[in-house]
């Protein structure tokens, strides 16, 4: 309990739990560990320069986090959720599965369950609520559950940085984040059908058929984000990074030039909103790539290797303690930690196993994501809360079926590798 990586861990904690962001926390800790351990502390600035200036992928998180801002800003939200409603708005619920469709939708687009909830949030908790429609823990919890979505689908930020931990491909990281996305659309969309029924939510008055080919035109133009963006990857016309680059400037030009929705100050804004955010999670990723040296000259994945080893785990049997463990955590810790500081443990037995490291990272980031409603550190919970202004224990409430279907879409993913593999074999991945 004395050695210098149990006092790092120790120092970490205790500055975590003081308030320290966790970013600088591990930063700390790991330099209160090369100075135990007798090493120059000038290693921590290494590792952490030649991290963060060498990995020419971590460009497409902020990227992505001001490409999903600019669509916020212009009207390409309002469009899409008119779009959704035109499609699904006229069943019993209909409002509520309009709030899953516009988030699968949106999450062809973002990147992030943060933007989601933040972009379309407020506005999806308004229509919900407006003249006592739905009950507002409901709505909010909805929203919450629903923009776990949106970095599951492509793009995705956290698939970014699981490449950027495990050398996996980053385009066929998001192909195999699509029909993994689209089951867990499914299992929700079936919640809201149910409850529907059950407590006999409103219809709303149908958008006429006539009306949909003007309404998709309108919104034609947002629609065609997710075709820039993946077609640029998988036609070998961008990479992952150059394609985030050329979605935040269409989603620019669309707003600003075909919408004209987009002020001057908004603009500032968004660029400030998304240079605050990038930098909160560069934080993190410079505190993980230190951390992460520790971790490694302490020898720690390959101990844990070891020690699996030892059990005689087959790849099913791992999967689960994987998934026991980082849902665990995910009720505990910020999802970005997780997957920089714990999921890098891990990888060295995973790949000793044979376990695709596309479909590892896409069971992963389907945790870590539903970490995100889990209770006591579920941050899209808290997210709502401030939106709906209705407690934390009603929205936790709501939120339990649609948590129970989700983990139920996450064993079949993770019991089928197919679900995720099939689709980026199909565009000639080899594993």
């Amino acid at each position: 309990m004395t050695s210098p990586f149990s006092l790092a861990i120790l120092a970490i904690v205790t500055l975590s739990l003081l308030g320290l962001p966790i970013g600088h926390a591990m930063i700390a800790g790991s330099i209160f560990y090369l100075l135990l351990a007798g090493q120059d502390l000038s290693i921590a600035a290494e590792q952490l320069l030649n991290g963060m200036y060498t990995n020419y992928v971590i460009l497409a998180v902020p990227l992505f986090i001001l490409a999903a801002e600019l669509m916020n800003i212009g009207s390409m939200t309002e469009r899409l959720l008119r779009f959704c409603d035109a499609l699904v708005g006229r069943f019993r619920g209909g409002l509520a599965q309009v709030n899953i469709v516009q988030s699968v939708i949106f999450a062809g687009m973002s990147g992030s369950a943060i933007a989601d909830a933040a972009g379309t949030g407020r506005i999806m908790q308004a229509m919900m609520t407006k003249d006592g429609k739905y009950p507002p823990s409901f709505a909010a919890a909805l929203t919450a559950a629903s923009a776990v979505i949106g970095p599951i689908i492509p793009p995705s930020i956290p698939m970014v940085l699981y490449a950027l931990v495990s050398d996996a491909s980053i385009g066929f990281l998001f192909l195999g984040g699509v029909i993994p996305g689209l089951l867990m659309a499914a299992a929700q969309m079936g919640i809201v059908a149910v409850a529907a029924r059950r407590k006999n939510f409103p219809v709303e008055a149908p958008i006429p058929l006539r009306a949909l080919p003007g309404i998709t035109w309108r919104a034609l133009p947002a629609l065609m984000m997710p075709v820039v963006l993946l077609g640029g990857i998988y036609g070998g016309a961008t990479t992952p990074t150059e394609a985030a680059a050329v979605a935040a400037a269409y989603a620019l030009a669309i707003s600003t030039l075909l919408y004209r929705s987009v002020s001057l100050r908004a603009f500032y804004g968004s660029l400030a909103y998304s240079a605050r955010t990038t930098a909160s999670i560069g934080m993190l990723i410079a505190g993980a790539l230190v951390f992460n040296y520790v971790v490694t000259i302490e020898n720690i994945p390959d101990s844990l290797r070891v020690l699996l080893a030892g059990w005689n785990l087959t790849p099913i049997g791992f999967l689960i303690l994987v998934n026991v463990i980082l849902l665990v955590l995910g009720c505990l810790l910020e999802g970005t930690a997780i997957l920089l500081i714990v999921v890098p443990v891990f990888i060295p037995t995973a790949k000793a196993l044979g376990i695709d490291m596309v479909h590892f990272g896409v069971v992963v980031v389907v945790n870590i994501m539903l970490g995100l409603i889990t209770p006591p550190y579920g941050l899209l919970l808290f997210i709502m809360t401030n939106i709906a202004e209705v407690p934390l224990r009603d929205i936790v409430r709501d939120c339990m079926p649609f948590l129970f279907a989700m983990i139920a879409a996450l064993a079949l993913i993770t019991f089928v590798p197919e679900l995720v593999l099939w689709l980026p074999r199909l565009m000639g991945y080899q594993g």
